[in-house]
């Protein structure tokens, strides 16, 4: 009964793991270039500590554990603003931007011009050139972002976005407020990733999706703790009619 207990508590913890990402994703639906998560799963055998020296040996018991978090970093829909200033990175890119702990890496193409005149994000991390912030006077009047990342006003160019290349969901960490670090050296976009002009990418999470998977782990996760709560009823039955034997 113990074993049963153990299996189950193990099922519940990597289904409460996953409701937290799925609700994660379902906040975020209208978040500007999020990437929705999922969860992955694998199979824990019993240490090899057993009673193999019995007529009947003991069983190898399978445990539930969740391995790690998918990013999926496929596209997500883009709905046309008009803003000059809101971009999509077009192919597997992401823009730089300079955080508290450092240079970090974002889809949030919603761009804006922040008080001291540096273009920033719209979570307000100031967006990096390759030769450093991107700066304006706070005087022009026409300001347009290249295909290539090029930042130009009506006097001149006034820098170039810094894009980086992005293979590997893997090599990303999540850091929370849509910026993400990374555990290796990403290298510089390649040619084939574009910056598209007065255009937003949305989320790429599926509501529909999201919502029938919340509904059917929470269904699981009643079905486990129905499980469970059987098993208990079993072992205290048990336990009240060996106590009910006259000595």
């Amino acid at each position: 009964m113990e074993n049963a207990l153990l299996i189950g508590l193990s099922r519940q913890v990597a289904l409460a793991r996953e409701l937290d990402v799925i609700a994660n994703n379902v906040a975020n639906i209208g978040t500007t270039g999020f990437k929705a998560r999922s969860l992955r799963f694998e199979e824990y055998l019993m240490p090899k500590a057993s009673g193999d020296s019995f007529p009947r040996p003991d069983k190898r018991m399978s445990y539930v554990q969740d391995r790690e978090t998918v990013l999926d970093l496929s596209g997500g829909p883009v709905e046309r603003t008009g803003n000059p200033l809101d971009v999509v990175v077009n192919g597997d890119g992401m823009l730089a931007v300079q955080t508290p702990k450092g240079e970090r890496y974002t889809r949030n193409g919603a761009l804006q011009i922040n008080a001291q005149g540096n273009l920033v994000t719209s979570d307000g991390y100031p967006v990096l050139g390759e030769s450093g912030p991107i700066a304006f006077t706070g005087t022009e009047k026409f300001i347009a972002i290249g295909a290539d990342g090029t930042v130009s006003a009506e006097d001149g160019a006034r820098g170039k976005i810094k894009m980086v290349g992005v293979k590997d969901p893997r090599s990303l960490t999540n850091e929370g407020g849509n910026v993400f670090s990374a555990t290796t050296a990403l290298q510089p976009a390649d040619k084939t990733v574009r910056l598209e002009s007065g255009a937003l990418e949305r989320s790429n999470v599926k509501p529909v999706i999201e919502m029938s998977r919340l509904i059917e782990v929470n269904r699981s996760y009643a079905t486990v703790s129905a499980m469970l709560q059987r098993n208990d009823d079993m072992r205290r039955s048990a336990i009240e009619k060996l106590a009910a034997i006259p000595s």
